[in-house]
């Protein structure tokens, strides 16, 4: 214990003096860069106000399309996906083709602006954001009312026209973008704001409103969205929640289960299902809602949303520290949550691959801790009403953390452009790793002791053919596990699955943590859930779209369809 002191105190000299100057004040949530700082002038132990990350990751406009694709090259897609080895599925024969009929009548509920046939705007909506799956639609609808939803779906279902309902197509599991020639609905020209209790923190929105454009409205009305995204920028909350998107605040404020509400849905025949309750109460019947939450919009499309949303505490703190090994992260978190309780909102970790990946391909970002290459590093967010109690315990937490030797260095943000940018490194990995060429990502729910085995485990198995990274969400047991390589290969894949499915299912972990099963995973489902709770799933699928138009092939496997 007298080492670790006088090695703190010695770290504690090394680093400066406490910092007791007010906070910078008043810099753009936007801004990455350190304006006349760099982030060696991070001073340790300083309080900031406030702090919100900035936008960035994945844009609606899909920078990694290219040239223009053709609506006919249906087989494109099983060319392009590679995210997973049972993807390789045919056509239903049971859906019929779009003819100049349908066309007509779309025109004539939506108007010629709301029916796109142009091949480069299709293009966009008919690839993913990171260019790895690829439909065939001919057709993008842009509904801007619930009644509209209401009346595609109804005509697509006697029709037996596939859909696909599409957000801010920012998914990484290949659920928001067609197969084949499925019907695109977007959902982008439904974004108004329609009501806001300030009082009770309650949002009412329509489904297509982008979470960032949300976050900044509710936090000038003194409160916070419960959840926060890399993607924040582009994704909308219509998606957040048919996904049960998790992201950077679910260790704080928990998932969407918790937080929604009430829905508005239209079903697969065009019933408008209104469920628009604001109430945090009520026991009356089943809640179906949560039905909803999650099905990747294989169940009904969401149109309007009531989410509860926390106020906004006024004193933020945010730490980028490092620390020599896996068991080190995980006594840290453990230290974070009885030391720093109520005022913890986010512990996320990354491996030192990541950190390596971000300063090579993230423009404007600099390692915090540029002196040493360490193997792990943990960002830590503290959130909480009073500056003066919660900047000490946050010292006193990292202080003894130093003495235990859980860290071994870290910088305090000392104003909001320090902060942005350590949350820039850890926010931009996922956009990092696309500009290496190809990339196999894996969101996995294991227990915190375990979860970085299966990233030492892959190493092993992959050699020098693939860059292996983990990184993620620690204080809630999610690794986000992404292999890189030059290009998407059948004899990668094969080396990856099943075994990371089967691995993960070996720990009774989940194979889906947050990103949702899509098409990559749908056949793959049995390797977190019984095989009576995927019959029963399949069951509530047949009763609410008996003829399967919503987003086909995703979610479930097509034997139990």
């Amino acid at each position: 214990m007298a080492r670790r002191a006088a090695a703190a105190a010695r770290l504690l000299r090394r680093l400066g003096p406490l910092a007791s100057e007010p906070p910078v004040r008043g810099i753009p949530h936007t801004q990455y860069e350190f304006a006349s700082r760099t982030v060696s002038s991070c001073r340790r132990f300083h309080w900031i106000p406030s702090l919100q990350r900035p936008p960035h990751g994945p844009r609606t406009n899909v920078e990694t399309y290219e040239g223009k694709h053709s609506a006919n090259m249906a087989s494109e897609v099983q060319k392009r996906t590679f995210g997973s080895a049972a993807t390789h599925i045919q056509r239903n024969p049971a859906y019929s083709e779009l003819n100049s009929d349908d066309v007509s009548y779309f025109k004539s509920i939506l108007g010629d602006n709301g029916v796109v046939q142009d091949e480069d705007r299709i293009a966009v909506a008919n690839v993913d954001w990171m260019g790895k799956y690829r439909g065939a639609s001919q057709l993008l609808l842009l509904p801007k009312n619930t009644t509209e939803v209401s009346k595609i779906l109804s005509y697509c279902n006697t029709r037996r026209l596939a859909v696909v309902p599409q957000g801010g197509n920012t998914g990484l599991v290949g659920g928001s973008v067609p197969v084949y020639d499925e019907v695109i609905v977007s959902l982008a020209g439904m974004d108004k704001i329609i009501s806001f209790d300030n009082v009770n923190g309650i949002l009412t929105s329509e489904a297509g409103c982008v979470l960032e454009n949300l976050s900044t409205f509710v936090e000038n009305e003194g409160f916070i969205m419960p959840l926060d995204l890399g993607a924040k920028g582009s994704c909308q909350i219509g998606g957040n929640i048919s996904t049960n998107a998790g992201g950077l605040r679910f260790i704080r404020y928990g998932s969407l289960h918790g937080n929604v509400l009430g829905l508005e849905v239209v079903l697969a025949d065009g019933t408008i299902l209104d469920m628009l309750t604001t109430l945090r109460k009520d026991n009356t019947g089943y809640d179906l809602k949560h039905l909803f939450i999650g099905s990747e919009g294989s169940l009904g499309v969401v149109t309007k949303i009531s989410v509860l949303t926390p106020a906004k505490l006024p004193a933020t703190n945010v730490a980028f520290l490092s620390c020599n090994d896996y068991t080190s992260c995980q006594k840290l978190l453990l230290a974070a949550r009885r030391n720093l309780g109520e005022i913890l909102s986010a512990f996320e970790f990354m491996d030192h691959h990541c950190i390596d990946l971000a300063m090579r391909h993230l423009e404007g970002v600099q390692n915090p801790l540029p002196a040493s290459q360490y193997k792990f590093y943990v960002l830590i967010e503290t959130t909480g009403s009073d500056e003066s109690y919660d900047k000490t315990k946050l010292e006193a937490f990292l202080l003894r953390s130093m003495e235990d030797g859980l860290v071994s260095d870290g910088v305090i943000a000392q104003d909001i452009s320090q902060a942005s940018n350590f949350w820039r490194i850890r926010e931009g990995i996922s956009e990092a790793s696309v500009k290496v060429g190809a990339v196999y990502k894996y969101d996995l729910s294991i227990p915190v002791e375990k979860l970085y085995d299966i990233v030492e485990e892959m190493r092993c198995r992959l050699g020098d053919n693939a860059e292996v990274l983990g990184y993620g969400h620690l204080g809630d047991g999610n690794l986000h596990l992404n292999i890189l390589s030059s290009k998407y290969d059948d004899s990668t894949l094969a080396q990856i699955e099943p075994f990371v499915y089967e691995w993960t299912s070996s720990q009774r972990g989940s194979i889906s943590a947050e990103h949702g099963l899509g098409l990559m995973k749908a056949e793959k489902i049995h390797y977190s859930k019984s095989p009576e709770a995927v019959q029963l799933m399949a069951s509530i699928k047949k009763l609410l779209d008996p003829n399967s138009i919503l987003n086909p092939y995703k979610v479930l496997p097509q034997s139990v369809l």
